[in-house]
């Protein structure tokens, strides 16, 4: 979702496999006295991870011995050569990447395996987001019973190490991972366990909306839209932007269900109003033309916000719905589609998936 200029390659990327963490406290002269102390500028990295350049992202990460560099620096260059192998689906890499780190809580990890390094800090120094990539690449490689398994393991570390924000992440992976199974049920059971946390947490209360639509519970879901609208007008946030849009949305959709497609339209372009680069309302706005026979607006409004928004509209989803308006409004689609394609290899992220131009 954060397109940039596809980066060509300026020389051989480095395999992104790295040694095992074998560092002992006499292997560096580096104190690092407090957490403030031990993150280096990563700007520079960061900013590719932004820009989806995963594969310059590689070949920029130090390719030096782990024995090099502080052992939390390492470890989150290694990260980063995960998250890249992640996004870009080289799924086998990563795994044999995340096998010369394994176990993720074995002492090698810890600050106070390196008393001469973080004279006073313990705990583990293992990012968060490569615990969550562990968990999630068994699913990527065919086993999703490894992959619940270690979520559920991830989410009982939270609640051990009383890490609410990090709960709250993994509790929204297994509801979503769940819900795209259809174990409603599930997905449920989830969603109240959140909402006991935080009652009032206007997302949260917006994905029940979501599940009870799709289990057909109509006065549910607008019960549910109907309190998010009060929470964010209670809070006094219904000025801001991305609560304005969020309950405009919710009113949208509820509009869909009805196949009321011209107040749903008309609730998108609201929300398109407040902000122009919301890509769901301009998406499903599309589709909601195309459902009322006006092909050519709907064709338009997709193309519009490719122009004017590529960082954000140059979108899997946003893709594969433009190119099947394209498939019912041209006899010469298949030209049309890889003018579309050309164009897209220009702007989008490494990660982009090009099949979704089905050509």
């Amino acid at each position: 979702m954060d397109p940039a200029v596809s980066p060509t390659d300026p020389s051989p990327q480095p395999d992104p496999l790295s040694s095992p963490l074998h560092t002992t406290s006499s292997q560096s002269p580096i104190s690092f006295a407090s957490p403030d102390d031990i993150s280096p500028s990563l700007s520079s990295l960061l900013s590719l991870c932004h820009r989806g350049q995963w594969n310059l992202l590689l070949s920029s990460l130090p390719s030096s011995s782990p024995l090099s560099h502080p052992p939390h620096l390492h470890l989150l260059h290694s990260t980063l050569s995960a998250l890249s192998l992640f996004k870009l689906r080289r799924y086998p890499d990563l795994s044999r990447l995340l096998s010369t780190l394994s176990p993720l809580d074995s002492p090698q990890y810890h600050f106070q395996s390196y008393p001469s390094i973080y004279p006073h800090l313990s705990g583990s120094f293992v990012p968060f987001s490569l615990r969550i990539l562990h968990a999630l690449l068994p699913h990527r490689l065919g086993d999703r019973p490894q992959t619940l398994d270690r979520l559920y393991d991830l989410l009982c570390l939270c609640r051990t190490h009383h890490w609410p924000h990090r709960e709250s992440h993994v509790l929204s992976l297994l509801f979503a991972h769940h819900f795209s199974y259809k174990e409603y049920d599930v997905a449920l059971s989830l969603i109240q366990e959140m909402l006991e946390k935080d009652p009032s947490d206007p997302v949260v209360l917006s994905r029940l909306g979501y599940l009870q639509l799709q289990i057909g519970d109509l006065n549910g879901a607008n019960s549910s839209f109907q309190r998010v609208e009060s929470v964010i007008k209670e809070a006094g946030l219904d000025t801001d932007a991305s609560k304005g849009n969020l309950i405009g949305r919710n009113k949208a959709l509820g509009f869909v269900v009805a196949k009321d497609y011209t107040s749903a339209v008309r609730e998108y372009e609201t929300c398109i109003e407040r902000d122009s680069a919301d890509v769901v309302a301009v998406n499903n706005k599309a589709v909601c033309l195309m459902y009322s026979r006006d092909l050519s607006d709907a064709v338009k409004g997709l193309e519009t916000a490719l122009e004017r928004i590529p960082t954000v509209a140059v979108d899997e989803t946003v893709v594969v719905n433009l190119c099947s308006m394209y498939e019912l409004a041209f006899v010469n689609h298949a030209e049309v589609k890889k003018t579309l394609a050309t164009w897209i290899q220009q702007v989008a992220p490494d990660d982009f998936d090009p099949s979704c131009t089905r050509i």
